[in-house]
């Protein structure tokens, strides 16, 4: 995307949108759409933490974890680098050259806490590969390494720090439990002693755990840290342990699984699939049992991990293709049909997505990114997804905010927008999604009868319009570079106060009739004054 930025005056508000061939104000490349607030009709629903978040377990804990780009070959381009207390703490069988150690996330950092809370009401999900191997002590129990079949430990301080945050940030705590070779007894099968340990020191904090996978990624079980030669039948038993547990003391929590990754009709992440179990396996020896179908989503793999799955790469040029966004809706597809066939009914949760596994990509950082975050949103809110975590809110590339000095990235501005104005209930837009032109619809949050839309021109060359038939509240997110990590919202840069105060997004007021979405920008509507019957 070498071509400069097209220049375009929309409602009397000059916005910069992604490079491409200029297209003049008012010069559609499609005859308008009709946007229609009034009567839209309600497609379903979504939980009121829709929009949530996950923080690696690995983070909390302090280890290795996706080396920042740009890093040299010892690790000390990044602030976050320092020397790891072990050499442990990174999936089985992967590059240890892939990997940088983090010191444990200050949970407690004001920054911090006041940019997660404006994301609420939130899941945050305390997981990741790294929580099937950290170990839990008991209360007296002092560690200098982890104990055998562990290669992490979670201290009770750390932990307190995750119940603190979640309380203060209005985010509930999705985790998963250790189910490596020190949680088992002498035949082999699971106990819940980890588990147990760690809800009632919840407990005892004033806080709970509202929702659990039995293992992070079962259908890669080995790269997990299972127990050599961990197969389906070892995890079907294992898991109607887990359940029955559950159900025992904490009937309250929700079972979340199987919670699988890179499995869809079209093919997995390239060579990793040799090493997977299949989720209809997994399913089969499970039998029925969960409360809510969790999966796991990422478009392919990063540049860290290329050739593990070549084929599915992508790059900047293509990141605004429909074969890049559509992804998610493959992977939809398959995991819900097994849903269909297993748990039918249940409703679906993606407990973790990102642009690319292993880290995310150079431009997960970007302003590029943020047009796949919000399509994400958008599309599998009409599917019916309940939940949506992105992994992760700080660490590595995908993080919504930088992990040195947590300066919101572009992602982070379209979350705030999400969640300013997406309400629960979704909308058919009325305009079906097609090349260049993406628009979701939901009630307005917070204002009856009102509608809040989401439009996002993907051609970066070319202007859309549309027609509005009432007025509204324009927010237009652009960028005078794709790959820049400023962004502003109706012109104006947005970024953080001297108190780290967050701008007011104040929307521009247009009026009905003809709308022009400039190249390569994401626009939300506020339409406050809609009289939609179905957001009463």
């Amino acid at each position: 995307m070498d071509t400069p930025p097209v220049l375009a005056l929309t409602a009397g508000l000059a916005v910069v949108g992604l490079g491409g061939a200029a297209s003049q104000p008012g010069t559609p490349a499609r005859s308008a759409t009709l946007l229609a607030p009034a009567t839209m009709t309600r497609i379903g629903s979504v939980d009121e933490r829709y929009q949530s978040y996950n923080v690696e377990m690995i983070e909390v804990t302090g280890g290795k974890f996706w080396k920042p780009y740009g890093a040299k070959p010892d690790g000390s381009a990044d602030s976050t680098s320092a020397s790891p207390p072990s050499a442990s703490d990174r999936p089985g069988g992967m590059n240890p050259d892939l990997y940088q150690y983090r010191p444990p996330i200050d949970l407690r950092r004001a920054r911090l806490r006041k940019l997660a809370a404006r994301l609420g009401p939130a899941y945050v999900r305390v997981s990741g590969t790294w929580a099937n191997t950290t170990y839990f002590p008991a209360s007296a129990e002092a560690l200098d390494s982890p104990p055998k079949g562990f290669s992490g430990v979670l201290t009770r301080p750390q932990w307190k720090d995750v119940v603190d945050f979640a309380r203060a940030v209005d985010a509930r705590i999705v985790t998963s439990f250790a189910t490596s070779p020190g949680t088992r007894d002498a035949a082999g099968v699971w106990t819940p002693d980890q588990a147990r340990r760690l809800l009632e020191y919840t407990q005892s904090l004033g806080g709970r755990v509202a929702a659990a996978e039995f293992m992070n990624e079962p259908n890669f079980a080995a790269m997990g840290g299972a127990p050599a030669g961990y197969d389906a039948e070892a995890y079907g038993r294992d898991f109607k342990v887990f359940h029955a547990f559950v159900k025992r003391v904490a009937p309250g929590l929700v079972i979340l699984g199987p919670g699988s990754v890179g499995e869809r009709a079209s093919g997995g992440l390239g060579s990793l699939s040799s090493r997977m179990i299949k989720t209809r396996e997994l399913l089969v020896a499970t039998g029925p049992g969960v409360d809510a179908f969790s999966y796991h989503h990422y478009g392919t793999v990063s540049q860290r991990c290329a050739g593990a799955g070549a084929s599915m790469m992508t790059s900047p040029e293509a990141a605004l293709s429909e074969d890049w966004l559509s992804r998610t809706d493959a992977t939809l597809g398959f995991y819900r049909s097994l849903r269909d066939e297993f748990e039918p009914g249940k409703p679906m949760w993606l407990t973790e997505t990102a642009d690319a596994a292993c880290g995310g990509n150079p431009w997960a950082s970007s302003f590029l990114d943020a047009f796949r975050y919000l399509d994400q949103l958008g599309r599998l809110a009409r599917q019916g997804v309940q939940v949506v975590a992105h992994n992760t809110l700080v660490a590595s590339d995908y993080g919504l905010l930088d992990e040195g000095d947590l300066t919101p990235k572009p992602k982070y501005w379209g979350a705030l927008l999400w969640r300013k104005l997406m309400g629960t209930t979704v909308l058919d837009s009325g305009v079906p999604l097609r090349a260049g032109l993406h628009a979701y619809a939901h009630c307005l949050r917070g204002t009856p009868g009102g509608v809040a839309l989401l439009v996002i021109n993907t051609d970066k060359a070319a202007s859309q319009t549309l027609t509005l038939a009432t007025k509204a509240e324009r927010y237009t997110l652009t960028a005078t570079d794709p790959l820049s990590r400023q962004v502003q919202v109706n012109g104006t840069d947005l970024t953080l106060g001297s108190n780290d105060d967050l701008p007011r997004l104040a929307g521009v007021p247009i009026p009905a009739g003809e709308l022009t979405l400039p190249p390569g920008t994401i626009t939300f509507l506020a339409v406050s004054g809609a009289g939609n019957r179905s957001c009463r």
